[in-house]
Parts: structure tokens; sequence; C-alpha cells
């Protein structure tokens, strides 16, 4: 009885699996589910990938196949990526053949040996299709101009970075219903003849350098202007009171996470869309901010953040209101933490990339203190950095970095005083009339200098998420301060100041 109790659950199992199996076959679902990935690919390693040439002499490139072959090919990538950061042989074998598997393994058993590893990347791969056969097991292309860059360690130590364009002869046979890597042989790369568009930014470059702007949150959801509380009708009418103000440019901040990531929302579009038409009817430019409070600048994440902001930019480029891109907000303060140089390149390559995909609008960073605007000035199309200090050594500071990066323009990005004065800083806070000496003094100079700028902010605010200045009272109250208009918008002597006749 215990047998064939045995024999039957035996069967019950393998036909289950057979059936398991086949309903994936099926119904097209995820790889993921059964090969040696813990994620979708959409979600951890996205690189931009171009067939630029599809014919073939014999059976047609079927849509479907095409989509598998590269959806394999991608994930070849990334586990090769993995087992060389990881220096371990799993899931290799779902996505190279026997024989190609051999030279892997032997650089895997190297690295051990050497203590060595690896963070790579592809960011960009032009596929050109050279042979599919007949009975479609077997495809041969080419691969050009694949952009790599990696950092290597010896134990926790890094040695070095590079970053090199390669292309390759690719072959990748069918085998088990899924397309494996069979050959894959660096070969030379061709000379790039490529006619590009030139960049046209001059226009939006001498926008920049009149720039009289301010850094916009709406006075109910700061540091949340495109969440569930976003009103079309308030926006319009802060615009028109910005505008009423003689000033010219806002300043505003997409969140990577509240945007959806790499799966960009287009919700978050539209509401980006509503915003600049606003902007556009009230007559103001727009600087956007993107990646705000995001720090994650591992090469493992770059693709993904790269898809992120590319979706973003081809979805605005073409609006008027659009004066330009920063970057990301104050990157140095992450120099400590995450390391200055995986910061900076991180940021060198979103330079580059945004630069290719919108050709009509200026590039900069938003730096938390003059000093660190000389950091990648040789990339960016304007220097923008932030000051909190004293203005009487405002000044000389200012004359330090012209000097250092003289032939840009160079943008006083955020600057600005609390009207706070209560417990937490009786002594060093000023109210709301020191405020307004502040701003007489320091529009006196940026006036006389001819600089451009753009202050922190328009309303006070009742509420600051913890995420901005953690919960310590003395060092979250004076936040609330900083508006020319107070939290229920009446106007405090500093918006006087401001206000440009």
């Amino acid at each position: 009885m215990v047998l064939i109790v045995t024999f039957l659950a035996i069967n019950g199992l393998v036909i289950y699996g057979i059936g398991a199996a086949w309903s994936f076959m099926n119904t097209g679902a995820d790889k993921t589910s059964m090969l040696h990935l813990e994620l979708p690919m959409e979600d951890v390693y996205k690189p931009n990938v171009e067939w630029i040439n599809l014919e073939n002499p014999g059976r047609p490139m079927e849509e479907q196949a095409l989509g598998e072959i590269t959806n394999d090919y991608m994930n070849a990538w990334h586990v090769r990526n993995i087992a060389y950061k990881k220096n371990d042989r799993y899931g290799i074998e779902d996505f190279y053949t026997d024989s190609a598997r051999v030279r892997l393994y032997d650089n895997i058993d190297l690295n051990k040996k050497n203590n060595h590893w690896y963070k790579r990347t592809t960011l960009n791969h032009n596929s050109s299709l050279d042979f599919y056969t007949a009975d479609g097991t077997m495809v041969v292309f080419k691969d050009y101009n694949v952009e790599e860059y990696q950092e290597i360690y010896e134990g926790e130590t890094l040695l070095s970075k590079e970053k090199d364009t390669t292309s390759y002869q690719v072959m990748m046979l069918l085998e088990d219903g899924f397309w494996r890597i069979r050959h894959l042989k660096e070969i030379p790369t061709p000379l790039d003849t490529t006619k590009r568009a030139q960049r046209k930014i001059r226009g939006k470059l001498k926008k920049v350098e009149n720039i009289k702007g301010i850094n916009y949150y709406p006075k109910d959801s700061p540091w949340d202007t495109f969440g569930e509380k976003f009103n079309d009708t308030i926006i319009h009418q802060d615009f028109k009171i910005i505008k009423n103000m003689g000033l010219n440019t806002i300043r505003v901040f997409i969140q990577y996470d509240d945007f959806g990531k790499n799966r960009v929302d287009y919700k978050k579009l539209q509401v980006l869309k509503t915003l600049l038409d606003s902007a556009e009817e009230n007559e103001l430019d727009v600087l956007i901010t993107l990646f705000d409070f995001y720090g994650d600048y591992d090469i493992s994440n770059w693709t993904l953040t790269h898809r992120h902001a590319e979706t973003i930019i081809n979805a605005v480029k073409d609006h008027p209101a659009l004066l330009g891109w920063d970057i990301k907000n104050e990157p140095d303060l992450d120099f400590e933490s995450r390391g200055r140089l995986r910061v900076l390149g991180w940021l060198e390559q979103m330079i580059d990339n945004i630069k290719k995909w919108d050709k009509n609008h200026p590039v900069t960073i938003g730096w938390s203190t003059p000093e660190a605007g000389t950091e990648l000035a040789d990339k960016v199309d304007f220097v923008s950095y932030h000051y909190y200090r004293d203005i009487e050594d405002f000044k000389s500071t200012y004359d330090t970095l012209n000097a250092k990066v003289p032939n840009k323009p160079k943008v006083l990005q955020e600057y600005g005083m609390s009207s706070y004065k209560g417990v937490w800083n009786l002594y060093t806070g000023a109210d709301e009339e020191g405020q307004k000496v502040y701003y007489q003094e320091m529009q006196r100079l940026l006036k006389n200098n001819n600089i451009p700028y753009m202050f922190w902010t328009l309303y006070d605010f009742k509420n600051i998420p913890s995420s901005v200045a953690g919960n310590l009272p003395w060092k979250t109250k004076k936040q609330h301060f900083f508006g020319c208009l107070d939290s229920l918008g009446n106007k405090k002597p500093a918006y006087f100041e401001l206000v440009i006749e």
C-alpha cells in the first residue's frame, strides 16, 4: 500500500512539473520564474538596445523571435555582470552554452585567486543581424559600439575605473526554449561616421544669464509638488504671484521614487506638463531638477536611472517653458558617504546622456557650495551653486569661483534667510525684519555684479517632511520660515525687497 501511494505521489509531481513548464511556455510568463533571475530584468538592468539592421537573406526575423533573442541576450550580459561581481557561477548555464561557459568559469576562478572582483554594466547596444537560420534555432549578429563601464576591486579597495566601447560578433543557439550565447567575440569597432545634430542652446544660455527666479513648492505640499495635493488652480495662482513680482524663472524638483523609478508613472508626466503649461501662460521659464533625494550611484543601477531620465526628458523636451536640466540637487553632500569618484562618475555619464537626448536645453548640477562648483565645470553648460553663509563673504567667494570657471554662466541657484527667531535659535536667528535686511544687502550685491539668482522660497511651510531636515527641532524649525510670503499667503517684509519694479 505504501509503495502504491509513493508511486502515485511521484507521478503526480512529475505531471504537475510538466504541466507547470507547459503552462509557462504557453503563457509567455517572465523567465524570472524559471531561470536564475531574482527580479524582472526591467527592474535590474535596462541598457539602451537598438537593432540597426534586421535584413536576412533567408527566413525573415519575426517580431516575437526578435524580442526573445533580445531579452535573452540582455539576460546573458546581466548574469555575466553579476557573476564577475560575486565571483559565482550561479545562473551562467541558463544563458551560455557548454563551450561558452568555460571562459567565464576560468575568469571567475582567476579573480578568486587574485582576490579581484568587478562591478560592470553596459549602457548601449547597437545590433545588426547577419544570419537567422531557416529552422529558427541559430542567430548570428554583430553588436557594435557597446558602451561598457566597470570598477575593478581588490578586496574592498577600488583599484581603477574603466569606460570602453567594444564591438562583438555574437552567435546564439535556441536550446530548451531559451536563447543561449555560443560565441561572444570581440571584433574591431568600425569608424563612426554618423552625422549628429549640433546642440542649439545659445538662446537658452542667454536666458540663464538673466535668471531672476525662485525655488518653488506649493505651500501645502512642500517637497511633494507632483503628489496627490497637486492642484492646477493653485499652481496657476502661485505662478501669477511670481510673475507679478517681476521674476522670470522657477526651479522645480522631481524625485526618482515619486515618478516611478525606472518605470516612470505617465500620470506624473501629465502633471508635469500641466505645471509647464501654467508656467508658459505666466511667461515663466522652468529649470527642472531631476533625482532629488536620490543617493544610489552604484553602476549596477545606472541603466535604471538612465531610462528614468530618458523617459522624462523625451516627454517634455519640446515644451516652450522648459529652460534646462539640473541633474541633481547638492550631490556633493554624498561625496563622503558614497565616494566622490563614484558620484562624479554617475553625474558625468548622466550629463553625456542628457546632451544626447535633448539637443536644445543646457545642463547643470546644483552644487551645495560655490567651492564645489568647479566639479565637472568643463562638462556642464552653466555652473549652479548654493550659498547660505555670511553675506560678507559672498563676493570674495563668488570672485574665486568666477576666476576658476571664467567662461561659463554661473547661477546662484539657492540662497535665503529664515525668519524664525525663537527658543531654538534665540541668539543666532533672524526675525522678519532681519530677513528683510538680508535680502536688501543680497539683492544689491547680485544686481551690482549681474549675478543670476533663484532665492529660497515663495512660502513659509506649516509642515516639513522629516526626510528633509530630520526631527530635531533646532534643525527643522527654521526650515518653516524661508518664504517671502507666510503660510497664509500674506506678504512678509522681505517680499518687497524681492519684487523687481
